[in-house]
């Protein structure tokens, strides 16, 4: 699954290690991965481009970085440079290769081996958490870092409330409609007013308060759908940070078929059979035509697990 490759060592030991934590922030083996206004910095190269790591600029102070882990025996910081100036980022610059530049993840991520798409899936996240979050949500008083960039301490004395990254969950679905003697099976995929034109992909929606996983699923169906669902199992989960949510994948079994949609929630939803979805192409493409969602998310990982259940490619029923 993209952005969710587990090589790099988060070493969370090490983020109590002050000693240790100040000796690789110094280290001029140590890699660096600036971040600012939550793009990362990418070098254009063929066949594929690359994350951009540099040396520690002289003015960051070690507060302001953000401990990632090792990435084999080498550390790795983030930090932010969203308020930087124009000569402070030129700096950045300096020390990067040519063609390089500030480039969404949105945009380059699917072009990123799943390597370097984590690490830097994982530092835009984190740092997006510290641009935000300035004060404490108790009392209002400022914040101070620790724990190597993950953890924020209230300075207040009498508060001292200790506030972490936040990760919101959601959950993401297909929905499967059972093979009949007069057509094929058929999934459920709908379209957000706000994606690029014959964008289709899996129904998606935030975790309430109270709610189960499953539950979660079966609600956002029908209140985006009205297709009532059952037989939930979950098949995966993805880090998505944009800006910091965790997507748990799941399959689910309709128990209707008629789409009333949610205008609100989707500008249309229809059922597509896989023999249909064989012409789509991918979010991204120049081609016009239908797509499937981005290659580096979830929603189409889980479109692909569907298309290969044996079960899918006939019309006739098991």
């Amino acid at each position: 699954m993209h952005y969710a490759n587990p090589s790099l060592d988060r070493a969370d030991h090490l983020r109590k290690d002050d000693a240790t934590l100040e000796r690789m922030f110094n280290d001029s083996q140590t890699r660096f991965f600036p971040v600012y206004r939550g793009d990362s910095l990418i070098q254009s190269t063929q066949p594929a481009p690359a994350a951009v790591a540099i040396n520690k600029p002289n003015d960051l102070p070690i507060s302001k970085a953000i401990f990632l882990g090792l990435d084999n025996t080498i550390a790795c910081f983030a930090f932010s440079c969203s308020e930087y100036t124009n000569e402070q980022r030129q700096h950045i610059f300096d020390q990067a290769p040519d063609n390089t530049d500030f480039i969404s993840l949105r945009t380059i991520g699917p072009l990123l081996n799943n390597h370097e798409g984590s690490i830097l899936a994982y530092a835009k996240a984190l740092t997006g958490w510290h641009d935000t979050i300035k004060f404490c949500e108790l009392c209002g008083s400022c914040l101070t870092t620790t724990g190597g960039g993950h953890v924020k301490k209230c300075i207040n004395s009498d508060c001292a409330h200790l506030q972490f990254p936040r990760t919101d969950p959601a959950v993401i679905m297909l929905v499967e409609r059972a093979a009949t003697a007069d057509a094929p099976a058929m999934c459920l995929l709908g379209r957000n007013r706000q994606w690029p034109d014959g964008v289709f992909s899996t129904l998606a929606g935030f975790v309430e308060p109270g709610e189960s996983l499953e539950h979660a699923v079966m609600r956002e169906v029908y209140e985006e759908s009205r297709i009532k669902t059952s037989n939930v199992r979950y098949l995966g989960s993805q880090p998505w940070p944009f800006p910091r949510s965790i997507m748990l994948g799941f399959i689910a079994t309709a128990d209707s078929t008629d789409i009333q949609i949610d205008p609100h929630e989707l500008e249309e939803a229809h059922w597509f059979s896989a023999e249909q979805l064989k012409d789509f192409g991918t979010w991204g493409d120049e081609d016009e035509g239908p797509k499937l969602p981005r290659s580096d998310s979830i929603a189409h990982y889980l479109i692909n697990y569907w298309l290969e259940t044996p079960s899918n490619m006939s019309n006739d029923p098991e």
